[in-house]
């Protein structure tokens, strides 16, 4: 392996039946990368005419959600009142806060067609500062979001500052991510400046100095090491990561949080019905008794 490549992480993946979600982070071994504590890339795939992707109204707390997808499109509600249908080039960034509700659902002009389904979703864990600030949507459009041609190269920075240029989405902490296009030949240095990075292939070829990428692992990047990103044939790459946390995040169901304590009050005050709601969506997901993200700073 590479120097400049620290270590791995395969993904668990979870298959849907038309598509799969490939969850990286949290790990045995490793919670965050830079503020970045959930990782899932899912797709690509299409689902049935007729069929969608309705993920029910639920609770998050002391974290940003970050989506962004490749294929596809997913409307977005939430209890502050937003709603918005994110495209591909475009950036959803909901902060949770003290607390926000929100649902994801196939829009139905993509449920009459066969809704795609390919793109990313990542959690970003708020600073201790900002863990219980007010929870807050923007939508990012793709005029907003700098692209960096070069030859063989097109790259997209989702969130802060990459190769000179800066994104408009809001960061609460120092953040990098990036959507990497590389054409056959195409080559880009994977700048060293922050404290934690990790790049994913999520379609396509391509290598990390040399070292061959594997479909949807995460490979987290020595810091300080540079490195540069190449592809033979063509391919795609999500690079992120950012400042290193102090304090570790514990992380249980939907609830991010430097406290485990904090955990606990917000897991029953969904039970019991505290948290806002969305306006005409009844619907809700229960309390897990085991979630499938569940984890302890290491």
């Amino acid at each position: 392996m590479t120097e400049a490549i620290e270590g791995t992480l395969l993904p668990v993946t979870h298959d849907l039946g038309q598509f799969q979600v490939r969850r990286a982070l949290p790990a045995r071994g490793l919670t965050m990368v830079g503020p970045f504590c959930f990782v899932d890339q899912f797709g690509p795939g299409v689902l049935p005419v007729g069929m969608g992707m309705d993920v029910r109204p639920h609770p998050h707390i002391g974290l940003s959600t970050v989506t962004y997808i490749f294929d596809g499109a997913i409307d977005h509600r939430d209890s502050l009142g937003s709603f918005a249908t994110i495209r591909p080039g475009e950036v959803n960034l909901m902060t949770a806060g003290k607390g926000i509700v929100h649902s994801e659902r196939s829009p139905q002009d993509e449920r009459a067609s066969g809704a795609a389904m390919y793109g990313m979703q990542t959690w970003l864990a708020l600073p201790d500062a900002k863990e219980e600030m007010d929870p807050a949507f923007e939508q990012v459009k793709p005029g907003q979001l700098p692209i960096l041609s070069d030859k063989g190269v097109s790259a997209r920075v989702i969130m802060g500052t990459l190769w000179g240029q800066t994104a408009a989405t809001t960061c609460h902490a120092p953040t990098i991510y990036a959507d990497i296009m590389l054409d056959a030949g195409g080559s880009i240095p994977i700048e060293a400046e922050a404290d934690e990075r990790a790049l994913m292939l999520v379609g396509g070829q391509a290598d990390i100095s040399g070292e061959e990428m594997e479909l949807y692992t995460l490979y987290v990047m020595r810091p300080g090491a540079p490195a540069t990103l190449r592809s033979s044939a063509g391919g795609r790459v999500m690079l992120m990561g950012g400042e290193d946390f102090q304090t570790p995040r514990r992380v249980w169901w939907n609830f991010v949080s430097s406290r485990q304590e904090r955990i606990d009050q917000a897991a029953a005050d969904w039970a019991e019905g505290r948290f806002p709601v969305i306006a005409h969506d009844p619907e809700h997901i229960p309390l897990p008794e085991t979630p499938l993200t569940n984890s302890d700073p290491i």
